[in-house]
């Protein structure tokens, strides 16, 4: 069992990208297995949620913030980070030397790292695409699919725009949720 003498800090663990959950997974077993779990305090993927349109259909997903990077925060003393180091589809720590000790992340990069996780799990649904009026979009979702028109209001609070089209050589206003254009 390994002493927890020393304060922990946070480090980065380079894997396969792609596979970060699963080695995650794969790490917090072998940990748990060998007995390391008081060195270890927490160990993530850094994800963000996004929202795609398919079919005319929001599907949330959720994407790798930083692919190929698993945040660990322990105390990385005795054979913790050979434990680590040996787990299926990890490259390593970043920053460490060939043979040398993992290298702690700053505490800045920590909480620049960890302030971007917790913004992003509060903002679930806020996508940031701040329209401007006058601004040309296409029309990319709906029965005016391919259409362009320019930005006439932009409503923030309801996520909405109302833009100009000109349909059959008339300009028509149309109210388009942000996720049903894009710009040109």
């Amino acid at each position: 069992m390994a002493t927890t003498t020393n304060k922990k800090r946070w480090y980065v663990v380079r894997a396969v990208s792609g596979q970060e959950s699963k080695i995650k997974d794969y790490i917090k077993s072998e940990i748990s297995r060998l007995g390391y779990e008081s060195a270890v305090e927490d160990l993530l993927v850094p994800t963000e949620k996004v929202v795609q349109i398919r079919n005319g259909k929001k599907i949330n997903k959720e994407r790798t913030y930083f692919p190929g990077y698993i945040m660990i925060k322990a105390n990385l003393s005795g054979e913790l980070p050979h434990i680590i180091r040996s787990v299926t589809n990890v490259i390593g720590f970043l920053g460490e030397t060939k043979g040398g000790a993992p290298v702690p992340m700053r505490e800045a990069e920590v909480n620049r790292m960890l302030g971007k996780v917790d913004e992003l799990a509060l903002t679930t649904e806020h996508i940031s695409i701040p329209f401007v009026v006058g601004e040309n979009v296409k029309v990319i979702d709906g029965p005016f699919n391919g259409f362009t028109g320019s930005i006439e209001k932009v409503n923030e609070e309801k996520r909405k725009l109302e833009v100009m089209v000109k349909i059959f050589g008339r300009k028509t206003p149309l109210e388009l949720s942000y996720m049903q254009v894009e710009k040109i």
